[in-house]
């Protein structure tokens, strides 16, 4: 039986919103009867950036609230889309007048309820935009959506447009930053062993221990196909061959590279994963101009991982660039 270190399941995520805020007291705040987390400052005098999802997926989303990035993050139930509700008060809790941006990962229930909470936000005279990523190259249709799915390129958006945001851009071009984005960024990732809900006796899938799923969801939604266990050379030359494939990246392209754990990954093996993708995209004499290795966008304690590549020009390598205050993108 696996083993989680907490108190009762149906607390799980009041107490990581707790646990979050109060480790960062200082930085951030959490909206009253909502799991809602916000700048300290908020609302600050720019366009605002609200996104959010299920939770599980951690630090994705509220460890990208603060300067540079996002206003506020909202988090629903493990792997279960956030409330209209809680969203609406997001909105209204971050808006300086300036407009806000909804991100949106394309999960149906996600776009569903962001979609429901921007109507009741324009309703009280907010103005309201949204994306929606859809950076997964792995499959055209899952178990949760209609289309691709929203998976770590979601945080390159949440990166560039909150810069654009944070230099004073108008919601308009906010948004039009953003899909520039979302245009530009492709996602494939593989798992070596499933996660567990905090509620759950049985993991949300089952893999042999000689098998891993290449192309599986964040949540645990099936994959593009189940093989023997490679090495992990083999993988991420297979993984990049999709994402370069699909947008498709050419030779002397410039990109970021992200090298994305899945909440069980030890930084050895994916440390080891991005020296080859490094090697990989040089021998296809595209530019690896911006490195990041970490949990990004992780599933719980799923042993895996996730490569991102994002095409960038001047604009969006500026503002990857510019300053934050969140620690993974210093």
């Amino acid at each position: 039986m696996n083993k989680k270190l907490i108190n009762n399941p149906d607390d799980v995520v009041s107490e990581l919103i707790e646990g979050l805020v109060l480790a960062k007291s200082d930085k951030l705040d959490k909206l009253a009867d909502y799991n809602v987390v916000v700048r300290k400052d908020a609302p600050v005098e720019k366009v605002a950036l609200v996104s959010g999802g299920g939770s599980g997926h951690e630090p994705a989303h509220a460890g990208y609230v603060g300067p540079g990035m996002l206003d506020a993050a909202v988090a629903g139930d493990v792997f279960t889309s956030p409330t209209p509700d809680a969203i609406f008060e997001a909105i209204k809790a971050v808006d300086s007048g300036k407009g806000v941006l909804l991100v949106i990962k394309n999960y149906t229930g996600d776009v569903m309820n962001f979609e429901m909470a921007a109507e009741l936000a324009e309703a009280e005279g907010i103005e309201v935009e949204q994306v929606i990523v859809n950076d997964d190259v792995a499959v055209e249709d899952s178990l949760y959506t209609t289309g691709r799915r929203g998976v770590a390129g979601t945080v390159f958006v949440h990166k560039i447009a909150g810069a654009k945001a944070a230099a004073g851009a108008d919601l308009k071009e906010v948004k039009r930053t953003a899909e520039k984005v979302i245009a530009n960024v492709r996602s494939k990732g593989v798992a070596i062993n499933p996660c567990r809900l905090p509620s759950a006796k049985e993991s949300t899938f089952k893999l042999a221990e000689d098998e891993i799923e290449m192309g599986i969801g964040i949540h645990g939604e099936p994959g593009t196909e189940r093989t023997k266990i490679k090495s992990v050379d083999q993988i991420v030359s297979e993984l990049l061959s999709d994402i370069i494939a699909d947008l498709p990246f050419t030779k002397d392209d410039k990109v970021a590279l992200m090298v994305n754990g899945m909440g069980g990954t030890p930084l050895m093996e994916l440390y080891i994963a991005t020296r080859k993708a490094i090697n990989f995209l040089t021998e296809q004499e595209i530019d690896v101009a911006k490195t990041y290795t970490g949990e990004f966008m992780t599933s719980l304690e799923m042993e895996g991982l996730s490569l991102t590549l994002l095409k960038l020009d001047n604009d969006l390598t500026e503002l990857l660039n510019a300053e934050t205050e969140i620690n993974l993108f210093k």
